[in-house]
């Protein structure tokens, strides 16, 4: 068995992030990914995992200049190392820069990647091989794989060399796929996207019959007193996003604000805490913003009743008939399996 990744076995990730904005007002519980058979470097080896024999020692270096890396980014690299070979640190470089907001340790990243015994030369494990990119939480793999990447950004190519420290010697080795206690492993990973703790991308000025400001790192609405909300649906984009765009079966993670028109006051704030859930099963105006809007983007939208709160909520606190302005950040999304 190779070294396991889970595509949206994101349990950690699950942790930290809430609930999205329900069609009913409320909020919805959050999905629990389920795991595929896809594999890459995690933290844990299993039950199966046991303690291997030490080859040789390979003297250790603290540069991975003897490293080379070509193809273009997307295809399959090609990468040349002078085996054996140790390194004494994780320690990374990018092959191709890439562009917008770095990855976050805690965060979600989906990637593909090839991995190599720097001991042997072997490949042990690729995504390409597998015929689609990998999904995965930063907070779920080995030590090396989270330092490598933190800070990666989309559209990046990142060598990424660790010691065995940080990658299986606490697991005793793999041995089925031919990694012993102090091999040094070697990623080169293209960055498809990434969770992002803010929006990146292209600022817009949309004409807007409201007033958006910001106060303390978080965005800010100010309704016109004495005048009537909007009869249909306004969505605008604020930021437009560079990374992919959100699909209809999309797993959303978000920051929102909302205001009444009514009363002009401040409803909710979750620029605090990050909100999960299934984009389908939000509130119909909030689904409508956000299906086909790149991750990263920052939009407001102003839902009339006919797409909202028809009826009162009490979690939010909201009238019947009132229109609910939102301003929400797309920090990232991914499909449901």
């Amino acid at each position: 068995m190779t070294p396991r990744l889970y595509r949206a076995a994101l349990a950690a990730a699950s942790v930290l992030l809430a609930t999205t904005l329900a069609a009913c007002g409320g909020p919805a519980p959050t999905p629990t990914p389920t795991p595929d058979a896809s594999t890459a470097p995690t933290a844990s080896a299993g039950p199966d995992a046991s303690p291997t024999p030490t080859p040789e020692p390979v003297p250790v270096s603290n540069s991975i200049d003897g490293i080379t890396v070509q193809g273009a980014l997307g295809s399959v690299p090609q990468v040349s190392i002078p085996t054996p070979f140790a390194i004494d640190e994780t320690r990374t470089r990018t092959i191709s820069e890439g562009k917008g907001e770095g990855a976050l340790a805690e965060g979600i990243v989906e990637v593909n990647y090839v991995g190599i015994n720097a001991r042997t030369g072997q490949t042990f494990d690729s995504s390409w091989e597998k015929g689609e990119p990998a999904l995965m939480s930063l907070q779920q793999v080995v030590p090396g794989f989270t330092k490598g990447l933190t800070g990666a950004k989309p559209g990046e190519r990142r060598l990424v060399v660790m010691p065995g420290v940080d990658g299986y010697d606490s697991n005793g080795g793999r041995t089925e796929a031919g990694i012993e206690v102090g091999d040094t492993l070697v990623f080169v990973v293209d960055m498809v996207s990434v969770q992002t703790a803010a929006p990146s991308g292209v600022a817009q000025q949309p004409s807007l019959p409201v007033t958006v400001g910001e106060a303390d790192g978080k965005p800010t609405v100010t309704i016109p007193t004495g005048e009537q909300p909007p009869s249909e649906l306004v969505i605008a984009p604020l930021i437009v996003g560079e990374q992919r765009k959100v699909g209809e079966n999309d797993i959303v993670i978000t920051h929102f604000r909302s205001w009444s028109w009514n009363s002009g006051q401040q409803i909710e704030d979750n620029f605090g805490d990050l909100r999960t859930g299934p984009i389908a099963d939000a509130l119909d105006g909030f689904k409508r913003a956000v299906i086909g809007q790149p991750i990263g983007s920052r939009v407001l939208v102003i839902v009339p009743p006919a797409y909202g709160y028809e009826r009162a909520s009490q979690k939010p606190a909201i009238a019947a008939g009132d229109t609910v302005v939102f301003v929400i950040d797309i920090l990232y999304s991914y499909p449901q399996s």
